[in-house]
């Protein structure tokens, strides 16, 4: 990886920011969409009820991203997705712009600065368990978005997603076709367990989808992992992701790389560490970020130049963070 630019990335003032998806638009500039809530609210869990997908651009991959739009808003309890949109991810086929995210809701009052909202909040309890990957469709990068009327990964009772279905992690097929990584849960008891990560497909992008296999495709317990991000390769698939406890990469939150011929079954690389919560930033001085995490790859002929990750400074872990933004790492050609 290339040093940092200090100024790139994109950040909002009195905003926390998270979640960095970027695609080139019709209009030849970059446009990333990302996730925002208010700094009046804790930034965990705050987003859970009242996180929204904006999109900001730049005339560079490196930024810095200036906001333009709320692209996915709020809409209202009766919607599956109508108290809070998060982990985008933008993508194209054809002229269709692809905008798979996670959407929640929950029924009960809207969360207000001071109020005490917490983990333990029942509006917190019930928007993660209504946590579902949707599919929002556009001509445009400028819009409009047309939302799917239903999660497109619901989720299925007795089954290690039976909780939850969060950060999908899309890999379009020339035919049309995709392979969708995602995180999920499942129902122990009362409570959810460990997070797992699954796999379905779908003949086409506007679905339906259907899950490929009855178990995770890595084993919970030797892959503690979140935040997928896969693409294709002549051999197969590659794959980053957050190593939870570091027992992968041999860095606490840290990123691990593994490659798969299927999709299905995966291993880690012959260098399974990707990257560290530690960067070389472009004035040469290095900072060890509180989070990394969320990696999001831009490719350019086939081939990746740029490490999008969501970061947060502080000692570590959310409730230390004072700021988050999306910072964007250069790839050596």
């Amino acid at each position: 990886m290339l040093p940092a630019p200090r100024e790139g990335g994109f950040r909002m003032e009195g905003y926390w920011v998270w979640c960095g998806s970027v695609i080139r638009g019709e209009d030849e500039r970059y446009h990333m969409f990302a996730s925002r809530w208010p700094k009046s609210l804790p930034m965990h869990p705050g987003w859970l009820v009242a996180s929204e997908i904006v999109r900001a651009v730049s005339d560079t991959p490196e930024g810095p991203y200036t906001f333009q739009e709320v692209v996915l808003p709020a809409r209202g309890a009766q919607y599956w997705d109508g108290r809070s949109t998060h982990n985008p991810h933008i993508t194209k086929f054809g002229d269709k712009y692809l905008l798979y995210y996670m959407g929640s809701t929950h029924p009960l009052p809207d969360v207000v600065a001071g109020d005490g909202f917490g983990l333990e909040d029942p509006r917190c309890i019930v928007a993660r368990s209504n946590k579902r990957v949707g599919l929002a469709m556009a001509n445009s990068v400028f819009g409009p978005w047309e939302r799917s009327e239903s999660p497109i990964l619901p989720v299925r009772p007795n089954r290690f997603d039976s909780y939850l279905t969060s950060n999908p992690a899309p890999c379009l097929q020339e035919d049309g076709s995709v392979l969708l990584v995602y995180k999920a849960r499942q129902y122990e008891g009362n409570l959810h367990g460990k997070m797992t990560i699954g796999a379905a497909a779908a003949d086409s992008y506007q679905g339906p989808y259907r899950v490929l296999t009855e178990e995770p495709i890595f084993p919970p317990d030797q892959f503690h992992i979140e935040d997928p991000f896969i693409w294709k390769t002549a051999k197969g698939y590659e794959l980053l992701a957050k190593d939870m406890e570091g027992t992968l990469c041999g860095e606490r939150h840290g990123g691990i790389h593994a490659v798969s011929q299927d999709g299905l079954k995966w291993q880690l690389s012959e260098t399974p560490k990707a990257y560290s919560r530690t960067v070389l930033w472009d004035d040469g001085t290095e900072q060890t970020m509180g989070n990394l995490e969320r990696p999001f790859l831009l490719f350019h002929d086939g081939k990746p130049t740029h490490l999008f990750a969501a970061v947060a400074d502080g000692s570590g872990g959310f409730r230390n963070a004072a700021n988050t933004w999306n910072m964007v790492i250069p790839l050596k050609p």
